[in-house]
């Protein structure tokens, strides 16, 4: 009787995970925000405690589901009919990087740190943030890349060159702060660095927001935006 009340709670646990399923709609992996996540969730947490608890019964587990499914079918319609409350549930779209310029504020908000950027977009294709116009930071936690036009639009390939492969890019100042690691694993030494800064007119390392180089490019930086000079005094 055991294994059957086991069985039976269990085949009802995964009707209700189906149907809150559906009522989320066909969406991708990607594309479920994180309140998605916590239907879910909370349905798991619902069947796991039901299932062994002898004192929870097949009728407790089923109307915990459809008052959980109910609840939930309620807080899409009303999602789907007010923008605020859409807004509230499923979040909005961060734009992180504007026109090239990365958006400190933005950053400390969704707590990015700069090397987290660059992993989302190496993972996109995207090895510099030279190449980037504009990044989105979507509610589910992916992100959306648009391209300068000339690193989007025409390829080696369309004029039948063939170019030398561009050097990685390299981390070496985030947020005023020299990457020493990064640094030496290219043997490169602050001196140099500081140097080169120098040239192009950088004379204060606590002044710069985001530094890149490659042996192909070289120096790619970006200093604190005026409005913003006050955020990396604070921290």
């Amino acid at each position: 009787m055991i294994y059957l009340e086991i069985a039976t709670k269990l085949v009802i646990g995964l009707a209700g995970l189906l149907a809150v399923a559906r009522l989320l709609g066909k969406k991708e992996m990607s594309q479920v925000t994180p309140f998605d996540f916590i239907y879910a969730l909370v349905l798991g947490g619902i069947l796991e405690e039901g299932i062994y608890d002898k004192k929870v019964s097949i009728w407790q587990i089923l109307f915990a589901i459809c008052l959980w499914g109910i609840s939930v079918y309620i807080i899409e319609i009303c999602a789907q009919k007010s923008d605020r409350m859409k807004k509230l549930l499923k979040g909005h779209p961060s734009l992180i990087i504007r026109n090239g310029e990365l958006d400190i504020k933005q950053m400390k908000k969704n707590h990015l740190e700069i090397e987290q950027v660059r992993t989302m977009l190496r993972k996109q294709g995207v090895f510099t943030l030279r190449e980037v116009r504009d990044l989105y930071l979507e509610p589910g936690g992916d992100i959306s890349v648009k391209l300068h036009s000339k690193a989007g639009s025409i390829t080696p390939d369309m004029l039948d060159l063939n170019p030398r492969d561009e050097a990685p890019s390299i981390l070496v100042i985030e947020e005023g702060k020299i990457k020493e690691e990064e640094l030496r694993s290219v043997k490169k030494s602050k001196e140099w660095l500081q140097e080169g800064l120098q040239k192009r007119n950088y004379k204060k390392i606590e002044d710069i927001l985001y530094g890149e180089w490659s042996e192909t490019d070289g120096f790619y930086i970006q200093p604190y935006p005026k409005e913003n000079s006050h955020i990396h005094k604070k921290t």
